[in-house]
């Protein structure tokens, strides 16, 4: 053997000598990927067939193997590592010659690019990336960021710290909207560390908190990182359980798990809401503890105030926290209560199916027994009871259709039984409330009397809702009903958002906020999945770019904003009447409904094309659509070199002998660590994009194929392959900071400045690993 080593481990450290030349190289990273895969094939198949690459793999034909499978033992549960005494036998890491191996990894390249590029599942979920960049890359053109940095540094300037504790929220927020992290970090380096520098800011806190806060775009959804990782994890995921099933005798994952073995890219959009938002928490929490102990490194900045008007501190709590929380109180006491609810009367036509047992038990004796080491004794035991109950009645009960006798019981029982306030009314009318009383708290002294009728018409609303409109009043009568107290709001809010426009926090933070609530509420909620979310949100972009060029341009923005009212309308009448209008029976008022939404629709569209020719016009939108371009094509290329160094890694047994070592550890815990902190080592010198596609693919199958909850374990990996941007002397964030940075700021201070911020997404990591309920809770509550 080589050096004493295996022929195998020769090849994988080829393998990545020649991808970390090739990053080292100065070639684009999507290429150089690719050209390592040809070369490190090249000189491997050299050196095997000179005779130098030796595998010693377990000889299958000697009386102790044989031994070991008579004992019940499965073949891939036996390996060197397991059992490093079995007599082995010499054999080339290419068995059937590289030749073979070449014609192998052809077809398999051509079957990878239709499945995981052009034609699989998951190229769906991967258009959203195209979409999130446009997004991102739109609103960092906008100068989004430069209202916000401004803004957040005159609320918490005052505080020890607030410069840093500012740059945090503002990361956070471009986070949510943007995810660029490179934008982030340059935008945020160009305008808060020359202040923070003239402050007094101790360098190292200056650089460290801009570079760590701009790498939050990882990790806060609408996250990049989730999405092609998430694509990756459910492959992996499914694939994993199914041969865990197998070898539990079990004939499929649904019947050992008692779920099915997936994990969509909306649910880790979910799961990775609270570690974003911690991760937030604790960078902040450092620098105002930083501040506290170092007063003169980190000094209270006084900038100014964000409102135009002097607020004292009663009217601030009365009008900021007490009405408007009494208001959220109220609704939710009246939910509780079952005054305020859903009034849908809908019924289904047909019963409902009978109950099946919670698990399976109709299977194999080594399946029973797998599956009651996995769910417990009271589990199988009690699906066991379900299943003889459903027996013991002849069988499971089969849905039938209801008569139009029983229909209309139905109907009449969930008429007398519906709250007298509906739950799209109450919304609208806590939302309008809220904004009357903010708009009261930004300007006390103003003339109250509007936001008085719009307070009243609210109030004329609700009391229209309980004494005109029933459970069975349709949509059109419903919209008559409540037109004049509509038109009163309508009147009363021109006030109340001419005040809210005084205040530049609610002023920079608002439409940005709207379009985040737009894109993340429509995923969490499980309403639509994210490829249309993120079209929507890149929409949203454009036109939010477009309103502040206007803006800029000291021109009208009017078509904007009404084009943004078409798609509220639009959506509004959507879901409260009935658009089927290809039905036998349509009722006038859905025709009526129909065309409006359809008018609201084509004016939408014109609003986003005159958008789209305002950017254009003003230089915006070329170079927008040009970066997106490039990023999209550098992801996808990267996928693509991605697959051909795999399939090298798989083609000597690369791939095999990896993960037969890490399945020689009994426990779960230890190979998972072990995964994590390769990760975390590789983070230093590779991007984040050639460790999800070249080393998640060889691990996951063994990570996801355990115990352990998918969406903690993605979430985990996430966070570990965020720290990728932090980790000298590769990590991107210092690149780009090192760029924008002034002269006086070294490469070694920016480098001191991010190793606290390491140290704490390490406990970031140690906290989600003890407290895994902070990832899983999300999920449980939406789903």
């Amino acid at each position: 053997m080589l050096f004493g080593l295996d022929g195998v481990e020769i090849g994988l450290i080829i393998v990545f000598l020649c991808l970390f030349a090739g990053i080292l190289s100065g070639f684009p990273v999507a290429f150089a990927i690719g050209g390592s895969a040809i070369i490190s094939f090249g000189i491997i198949a050299a050196l095997d067939s000179g005779g130098y690459l030796i595998h010693q793999a377990i000889d299958t034909g000697t009386a102790e193997y044989a031994a070991l499978i008579a004992e019940g033992i499965r073949p891939d549960t036996i390996s060197v590592f397991r059992y490093p005494d079995l007599p082995r036998i010499a054999e080339h890491v290419f068995v059937g010659g590289w030749e073979t191996a070449l014609d192998r990894n052809v077809s398999f390249v051509v079957n990878r690019m239709n499945e995981r590029v052009l034609a699989g599942q998951s190229i769906e979920t991967l258009l959203a990336v195209l979409m999130f960049v446009l997004m991102g890359i739109t609103l960092e053109r906008s100068k989004i960021a430069d209202d916000l940095l401004t803004t957040m540094s005159r609320v918490f300037g005052g505080l020890p710290g607030g410069l840093a504790v500012s740059v945090v929220v503002v990361g956070a927020f471009l986070a949510a909207s943007t995810g660029i992290v490179g934008a982030t970090v340059v935008t945020m380096g160009l305008l808060s560390l020359p202040t923070m520098l003239r402050a007094g800011y101790s360098k190292e806190l200056a650089t460290g908190v801009i570079a760590a806060s701009g790498t939050l775009g990882q990790i806060i959804p609408p996250s990049i990182v989730i999405v092609l990782l998430g694509t990756l994890a459910g492959d992996l995921y499914s694939a994993a359980q199914e041969e865990r099933a197998q070898l539990a005798g079990c004939s499929d994952a649904l019947t050992y798990l008692g779920e099915p073995a997936v994990v969509s890219v909306g649910t880790l959009f979910q799961a990775a809401l609270l570690p974003g938002i911690m991760l937030a928490f604790l960078y902040a929490a450092y620098a105002f503890g930083f501040a506290l102990l170092n007063p003169a490194k980190a000094p209270a900045v006084e900038m100014g105030s964000t409102n135009s008007e002097v607020i004292t501190r009663n009217e601030g709590l009365t009008w900021f926290l007490a009405v408007p929380g009494g208001l959220i109180i109220a609704l939710v006491f009246l939910m509780n209560l079952g005054v305020v609810g859903s009034q849908s009367v809908i019924v289904d036509s047909f019963t409902d199916a009978g109950q099946t047992a919670s698990l399976r038990t109709n299977v194999s004796a080594e399946c029973a027994v797998s599956m009651q080491e996995l769910h417990g004794d009271e589990a199988w035991n009690a699906a066991l009871a379900e299943q003889a109950a459903i027996d013991a009645a002849g069988g499971v009960e089969q849905a039938r259709a209801l008569s139009d006798e029983e229909r209309a019981e139905a109907v009449a029982q969930r008429v007398a039984e519906a709250p007298v306030i509906g739950t799209g009314i109450a919304i609208l009318a806590l939302l309008i409330g809220l904004v009357l009383v903010i708009a009261r708290g930004v300007s006390p002294s103003a003339n109250p009397m509007p936001l008085i009728v719009g307070g009243a018409a609210v109030a004329l609303m609700l009391l229209a809702d309980i004494v005109l409109i029933s459970p069975l009043t349709s949509p059109g009568v419903t919209t008559l009903i409540i037109i004049v107290p509509l038109l009163l709001v309508a009147w009363s809010m021109r006030f109340a958002l001419a005040r809210l426009a005084k205040n530049d926090l609610l002023r920079v933070v608002f439409p940005p906020l709207v379009l985040i609530v737009a894109v993340l509420g429509s995923i969490l909620g499980g309403i639509t999945n994210p490829t249309p979310a993120a079209a929507l949100g890149a929409g949203g972009a454009i036109m939010l770019a477009a309103y502040r060029k206007l803006a800029d341009q000291e021109k009208s923005g009017k078509i904007i904003l009404l084009a943004t009212a078409a798609v509220m309308l639009m959506l509004v009448v959507g879901v409260n009447f009935d658009m089927r209008i290809g039905q036998e029976e349509v009722a006038f008022e859905d025709y009526l409904a129909f065309f409006f939404a359809f008018s609201m629709f084509l004016f939408s569209m014109f609003g986003l094309a005159y958008a789209c020719a305002v950017l254009w016009l003003g230089g915006v939108l070329t170079p927008v659509v040009r970066e997106t371009a490039k990023v999209t094509s550098m992801v996808f290329t990267i996928l693509i070199g991605s697959q051909l160094l795999n399939l090298v890694v798989i083609s000597f047994g690369g791939e095999h002998y990896i993960q037969q070592f890490l399945r020689s550890f009994d426990q779960e815990w230890t190979v998972f660590l072990i995964v994590m902190l390769v990760l975390f080592v590789l983070g230093f010198v590779l991007d984040f994009l050639e460790i999800i596609y070249i080393v998640v693919p060889i691990v996951g199958p063994v990570i996801y194929g355990g115990t352990f909850d998918p969406k903690w374990v993605t979430i985990m990996i996430a966070v570990n392959l965020q720290t990728s941007f932090l980790t000298p002397p590769f990590g991107f964030a210092l690149f780009y900071l090192r760029g924008v940075a002034p002269k006086e700021v070294t490469t070694g201070d920016i480098y001191r400045g991010v190793a606290p911020f390491v140290l704490i997404q390490v406990v970031g990591l140690a906290i989600l690993a003890f407290f895994p309920s902070i990832v899983t809770i999300v999920p449980n509550l939406l789903n």
